[in-house]
């Protein structure tokens, strides 16, 4: 019997942790890990600069600020939807900068979808949660992982950062 709790502990862990493993660049290029955020929880969010969600990148910083002891926003820039995040990398920084103030961590800009997608996403759109699984439909949703790397909520772009439909897990 303890052995099959060892064993159902160790994939509970394994799978939770998979989540550190991907190997991720950050808007300059330079390699980071979600590993240096566990411990917190992490909001996950694939962002466009010219979409009419890209107000919510304000949203984003604010819950950043507001929740910083407790959640790290991340954004991962993707053009995957309508051609509206275009821009290089350095474009898709100083925009969020001027224009939204965002000091949040950005990866460089990725995949979400297709035959293209980023493992990261890969991986967020099938893992299990309470919410859905399945393909990203549009810019700005958000996973929402645990303090152990695993996900526990995903919302779809209408939902806002500092909406109590998501501040409510943190």
């Amino acid at each position: 019997m303890k052995t099959l709790a060892f064993i159902f502990a160790f994939m509970f862990i394994s799978s939770s942790s998979e989540l550190y493993t991907f190997k991720l660049k950050d808007i300059d290029g330079q390699n980071f890990s979600l590993a240096q955020y566990k411990g917190k929880k992490i909001l996950i969010v694939n962002t466009a600069s010219k979409c009419g969600y890209t107000p919510q990148y304000a949203e984003l910083q604010k819950l950043a600020d507001t929740y910083k002891d407790k959640v790290v926003v991340v954004g991962f820039p993707a053009n995957n939807f309508a051609n509206q995040d275009p821009g290089t990398n350095s474009e898709i920084k100083t925009f969020c900068q001027k224009r939204f103030g965002v000091t949040f961590p950005l990866s460089e800009k990725v995949s979400v979808k297709g035959d293209d997608i980023t493992p990261l996403f890969k991986y967020l759109t099938e893992a299990p949660n309470p919410d859905f699984t399945g393909e990203i439909k549009w810019n700005f949703e958000k996973f929402l992982i645990d303090e152990n790397g695993k996900l526990i909520h995903r919302f779809r772009s209408p939902v806002t950062p500092m909406s109590p439909e998501l501040t409510k897990y943190l």
